[in-house]
């Protein structure tokens, strides 16, 4: 009896992970491409488990249009030396990042590079904001 109740607690334990693991997929994007764009950031959260930056851009036509630009959790943005003080809202930002598929105004951020004057927070500094290998990719990203 003892041996089958902890097969079952083994097989619960297994079964309750995978949901947790199928979360971090990052089929939706594009990641064999690598777009760049500069704008303005509107919003800033740093969340768990994935942060994300609102980024206000100029279209082709100068009309201002919001992105949502994924980034891993403040965990892996502190681990690769991100502090919450480099980026705020009202900052100018330069990102490379991989566009979603369907074609709405997202993208899984590799690189944020401050454009906001101030060298203490980083100004000019590119640094990769998913945690470790810039958006599913190598550590080392061509430019």
């Amino acid at each position: 009896m003892l041996v089958r109740s902890l097969g079952l607690a083994a097989t619960c334990a297994v079964f309750s992970v995978l949901p947790v693991r199928a979360h971090h997929s990052h089929g939706n994007y594009d990641i064999t491409k690598w777009t760049t764009m500069e704008g303005t950031v509107t919003e800033l959260h740093l969340l768990v488990p994935h942060s994300w930056i609102y980024l206000e851009v100029k279209d082709d036509k100068g009309q201002p249009t919001t992105w949502a630009l994924e980034a891993t959790g403040p965990g892996g943005l502190q681990r690769v030396g991100i502090k919450r003080e480099d980026v705020r809202p009202g900052d100018a930002v330069k990102v490379r990042c991989h566009l979603l598929r369907d074609g709405s105004n997202g993208c899984l951020l590799g690189y944020v590079t401050p454009n906001h004057g101030d060298r203490a927070r980083g100004h000019g500094v590119e640094k990769d904001w998913d945690g470790g290998g810039g958006a599913g990719g190598p550590a080392v990203v061509p430019r």
